[in-house]
């Protein structure tokens, strides 16, 4: 008869189950960035604000990764490639400079001049960039700069005489 009481138990664990899992949301599956073990990546996770764009935040399955909205709007991985000198827009954010690549529909923003670096992608028809860019800026701010965006007037010698 000790059957029964199992069966019970194992019943009223399952309804709680049931009951817990709706109100869940997905992990978001995010791929890491090469460098995501970088210890200056841990300082950026904990940094990260709960809400970016009016978007709660979500968790993902990798490390050093973090994704905000469902379905998600905004998604960050640090860790990832340091950008070298590029004719890709390079803006200045709250003193966090960033290298902006558009695509169709998401955008790429890498920040500049800090090693690791740490991408963001969003859709500006979802999210404006101004707003993800600036409530990003403290965490991302976490890893020192060491160079700084600059014009091409700013990177060519100028002219002898001129």
């Amino acid at each position: 008869m000790r059957a029964l009481p199992r069966a019970v138990a194992l019943a009223a664990a399952a309804v709680t189950l049931l009951v817990v899992l709706p109100g869940c949301t997905s992990v978001v599956d995010v791929d890491p960035a090469e460098d995501a073990a970088h210890a200056s990546c841990a300082d950026v996770m904990i940094a990260l604000p709960p809400t970016v764009a009016e978007n709660e935040q979500r968790d993902t399955n990798s490390q050093a990764t973090s994704a905000w909205g469902d379905p998600s709007k905004v998604v960050l991985r640090c860790g990832v490639g340091v950008p070298g000198p590029t004719t890709d827009p390079c803006v200045t954010v709250n003193d966090v400079d960033w290298v902006v690549r558009e695509g169709d529909p998401a955008w790429t923003a890498t920040t500049y001049g800090r090693d690791p670096a740490v991408e963001v992608l969003f859709d500006p028809d979802e999210v404006a960039s101004s707003t993800v860019l600036v409530e990003l800026g403290d965490a991302v701010s976490r890893v020192e700069q060491t160079r700084a965006c600059v014009g091409l007037s700013d990177a060519t010698p100028a002219p002898p005489g001129g």
